[in-house]
């Protein structure tokens, strides 16, 4: 339990740190941006497929595809319907100046309300890596999802800024969103605890919802701006990075 509540920590506060480094580099360029993204999703995909869907695979015996498949699917299903429920960041906050700056304080709260509802599930999936007893592969989820956390800590500072919240109370929020993973970290891992036959259909869940945000969010937005080959090759290295992580940790 403590290893959890260390890991748990570990995932939102990646997002803290991603934040931190946000103020530093609070006029980033929509290149470096894309790419810190892209590689982030990357890192992201390689989490969900080898330390999620595929051990949905080996605990799901008999029926494993079929639950794995259905389980990914749900997933899916939920983020989508959040998304629906609450509007996207780029939907609450523009890109241009007059936006930013137009912006009052219920769409800044809504947009971190957006975040912290998108963090929830990749908090489950952290937890529920710790479900299957491998504390390794566990580890090696929540590693992906921590340096995924980083970046988007990084790109959620400067829209908020350019909204008229001080920087204090920017961070505050960047807190607030890392805590909501931490608190879903924990749902996850007691979840799967308290009923171990949802394994393989919650492994397979919060692959989903992790492959939902990569297709659905973070693609997209890395390829808007004209840096299509340069994101494109970011994820290559972050799916990489984690495919060699766990060739080592394995």
């Amino acid at each position: 339990m403590k290893l959890v509540l260390l890991t748990a920590l570990g995932v939102g506060g990646a997002t803290v740190i991603g934040a931190l480094i946000g103020f530093i580099f609070r006029k980033m360029s929509h290149r470096f941006s894309d790419i810190v993204l892209s590689f982030a999703a990357g890192v992201m995909l390689s989490a969900a497929v080898l330390g999620l869907i595929l051990p949905s695979l080996e605990y799901g015996g008999t029926y494993g595809i079929l639950i794995t498949v259905i389980g990914i699917f749900t997933g899916a299903f939920c983020l989508n319907l959040i998304d629906k429920l609450v509007p996207h960041m780029h939907k609450l906050i523009g890109t241009d100046s007059e936006t930013h700056h137009n912006a009052n304080l219920s769409k800044v709260l809504l947009f971190v309300t957006a975040i912290a509802i998108h963090n929830l599930p990749e908090g489950i999936a952290a937890g529920v890596g710790f479900g299957s007893g491998n504390d390794a592969q566990a580890l090696f989820i929540a590693g992906g999802i921590a340096l995924q956390n980083i970046p988007e800590g990084m790109v959620i500072i400067a829209p908020m800024l350019a909204a008229g919240v001080t920087p204090k109370k920017t961070l505050i929020c960047a807190m607030l969103t890392g805590v909501v993973e931490v608190i879903g970290t924990l749902i996850g891992y007691f979840a799967v605890s308290l009923a171990s036959a949802i394994l393989p259909f919650a492994l397979a869940f919060a692959g989903g919802t992790m492959l939902y945000v990569i297709s659905d969010e973070m693609i997209p937005e890395t390829h808007a701006h004209g840096s299509e080959r340069g994101a494109t090759y970011a994820l290559l290295a972050g799916f990489c990075i984690m495919l060699i992580s766990d060739v080592l940790l394995g």
